[in-house]
């Protein structure tokens, strides 16, 4: 049975990868890869090689390792399609975005304390190793998401979506808002045994909850994008956290240092460590990233004033 999900896994990473590859060699390139690009793709290969030897430190540190390599390799990548990239407009910018990946994440992280959705298996037990990995590794997500939604929108892979706007009332954010702070709530107070099943609510509560309050304070959002005719970013987005997942779920199977799910569903039949339902909350967790971030940006501005964040954000977008 292992030998089968694994297979199933495999293709359907092929197949995926296999998709962005064939849409980038067709897409004009202003560039050719810049070096940091190089860099990521050797941090890769050379991570999968003393993976495979082992070496323990790449064995342990080897999910941060890949994604660090991803993340230079999908930026440069960006790069060639658009003449820029985030790492080339605004590096600033981008570490915050790191930094931040780490907190946001650590809210699931907390949520999974009850939930136990998940647990991690051959960390470190001294703190002074296991502590930076487990920063390193959460500091991927945000980037990782958000390089991967910027290739997709420079392949132009949903340019040609239709441009009809939607029609968002009050009462209709209302409502959104209102069930995502059920679904933010339930799993906290049901018992333990039936909340377990509830993470689902989890991975959608905070767009619900958070993507109406941008929007009520004129920031950016996903209801005012499709608002104006703009369903590109959510497309995106969508894509980016199936290909995240896709490729999550491949790297942390052969760690040494990973995660496995003990969610009560599924269990027999996976691919890689992931049961099956559980690829279906990758796209949604993409959205959830994205208003997150945007949700602290407005509140950062919200707190200390437009002028005063943009500044901020003057000084983040300096190359």
């Amino acid at each position: 049975m292992e030998k089968h999900h694994i297979l199933a896994g495999l293709l359907l990473l092929v197949a995926t990868l296999g998709f962005m590859s064939l849409k980038y060699l067709r897409a004009p390139r202003r560039s050719p890869l810049r070096l940091w690009g190089w860099m990521g793709l050797g941090i890769i290969l050379g991570s999968e090689l003393l993976l495979a030897l082992p070496v323990y430190w790449v064995t342990v540190f080897f999910t941060p390792l890949a994604w660090t390599g991803y993340i230079l390799l999908v930026d440069a990548l960006v790069a060639t399609l658009e003449g820029h990239s985030r790492l080339t407009r605004a590096p600033l910018q981008f570490l915050g975005l790191a930094f931040w990946s780490i907190p946001l994440w650590l809210i699931f992280e907390a949520y999974n304390l009850r939930l136990k959705n998940w647990a991690y298996v051959g960390v470190p037990v001294d703190e002074w190793i296991a502590i930076p990995g487990y920063a390193w590794a959460f500091a991927t997500i945000w980037p990782a998401i958000f390089e991967t939604s910027d290739l997709i929108r420079a392949l132009g892979i949903f340019r040609s979506e239709a441009r009809h706007a939607w029609t968002l009332s009050r009462l209709l954010r209302a409502i959104f808002l209102s069930v995502g702070v059920i679904f933010l709530i339930v799993p906290l107070v049901v018992p333990e045994a039936r909340a377990r099943y509830l993470f689902g609510a989890v991975w959608v509560g905070f767009i619900l909850l958070l993507d109406p309050l941008s929007y009520y304070w004129g920031e950016r959002s996903l209801l005012r994008e499709l608002e104006m005719g703009r369903a590109s970013t959510l497309y995106s987005l969508l894509l980016a956290g199936w290909v995240c997942g896709i490729v999550w779920e491949f790297w942390n199977y052969w760690a040494a240092s990973r995660w496995v799910y003990v969610f009560p569903i599924w269990q027999q039949s996976k691919l890689f460590e992931m049961p099956l339902p559980g690829f279906l909350g990758f796209p949604p967790f993409a959205l959830e990233c994205w208003v997150m971030y945007e949700f602290v940006r407005t509140a950062r501005r919200q707190i200390f004033g437009s002028r005063q964040a943009a500044r901020w954000e003057a000084v983040e977008s300096q190359t």
